[in-house]
């Protein structure tokens, strides 16, 4: 078993996704959150517009944990010296894809930093027509998820990402003790779910065994982003 850092005493399980066009814009939204939020992802999107530099300007100056979603992918040694390069940030949590190898070469980059690596299982903006455009093995994809997941944490992964639909099964797997469970595809009840397929309410989510759900255009994009980010904390309370 793989040890996940202790939750602080806020409760972090709101992951807010700052998909915004460049980090002066994510810092912007940050201030305007305020305390409601204290967990942050930055994404791809973000990266060549000061991602890391928001990341790092997140963490030391505002005391915010940072979740960087790159999904790597590569051969082993090249994803290993990415990872070593990011664990130098002081980040929280760093995404893999979910195949072995990458979440192996992952965890010797992280070394004996507190970074958690969580392996990406299925995208959830994917379906099982995706998946057989991309030439996936057959099958239901929540049993095609929960497989890779248990592949992954075998490999070392500290914690994976999946659909809230899937985060049931994969929590009942021996492997998944102590483990972490990191949902997007979260849209509050009435919001428009945008580009993703597999979606469910974060209450849901956190009710199926998830530790974290991630939130990005419900919360930035509302008329008041902390109003919004407070209710979702307060469903999220009652489960």
């Amino acid at each position: 078993m793989h040890d996940v850092p202790a939750r602080p005493a806020a409760d972090d399980r709101l992951i807010v996704a700052l998909d915004l066009p460049h980090a002066v814009a994510g810092l912007d939204m940050a201030g305007r959150l305020g305390d409601a939020v204290s967990f942050y992802k930055i994404g791809l999107g973000m990266l060549t517009g000061g991602g890391l530099a928001l990341a790092r300007e997140l963490k030391d100056e505002h005391g915010k944990r940072v979740f960087l979603d790159l999904k790597l992918f590569d051969i082993g040694a090249t994803v290993e010296a990415a990872v070593r390069g990011l664990a130098a940030f002081g980040l929280d949590f760093l995404t893999v894809h979910g195949d072995p190898h990458v979440v192996r070469a992952a965890r010797a980059g992280a070394g004996g930093s507190e970074m958690s690596i969580l392996a990406v299982t299925v995208l959830t903006s994917l379906d099982r027509a995706d998946l057989d455009a991309g030439l996936i093995m057959p099958g239901d994809v929540a049993d095609i998820v929960t497989e890779r997941a248990a592949r992954a944490f075998e490999a070392g992964a500290q914690g994976v990402i999946a659909s809230p639909r899937e985060a049931a099964a994969i929590r009942a797997l021996p492997e998944a003790a102590g483990r972490l469970i990191v949902t997007p595809g979260v849209r509050p009840a009435g919001t428009d779910r945008g580009d993703q397929k597999r979606v469910e309410t974060p209450a849901a989510a956190i009710a199926a065994g998830a530790d974290h759900v991630v939130v990005g255009r419900p919360v930035w994009q509302a008329a008041d982003p902390r109003a919004a980010a407070r209710a979702i904390r307060d469903k999220i309370a009652r489960v």
